[in-house]
């Protein structure tokens, strides 16, 4: 069951990332933290690079949990600038975790999902 929800989940980000590779390309659209403390916050940022000829614009950036946090630009991107969508994450409970982001550009049907992982080490007393 596990290898057919990783294979469903790649597929999800492929397509994501091939749906948009029109209108913006990015670097990546994973990170993994590796190992980090509870309560201390951690951030990567996902470059991105407008290949439209249109300006684009993010509509929103939104995580699946309180203790996501993107920023994103707000201005329309030019032809080939490139920019950058901040993930944070402020880790509550020790163990392993994944988020998402879910990045919807302004006239493109399918969103663009971020991904982040890690393990959070708990916190000494």
């Amino acid at each position: 069951m596990k290898i057919i929800l990783s294979c469903l989940t790649a597929l999800m980000f492929l397509t994501a990332s091939a749906q948009t590779d029109s209108v913006a390309k990015f670097k990546s659209v994973t990170h993994s933290f590796g190992k980090i403390k509870q309560h201390v916050p951690v951030t990567t940022e996902f470059w991105f690079t407008n290949t439209s000829n249109k300006p684009l614009i993010i509509e929103t950036a939104v995580a699946e949990c309180g203790c996501t946090t993107p920023e994103y630009p707000k201005t329309p991107l030019t032809k080939d600038k490139s920019a950058s969508i901040k993930v944070t994450y402020n880790a509550e409970n020790p163990g392993k975790f994944t988020k998402r982001v879910t990045v919807k550009f302004a006239n493109i049907k399918d969103p663009v999902i971020l991904t982040i992982d890690g393990d959070v080490e708990a916190s000494k007393p």
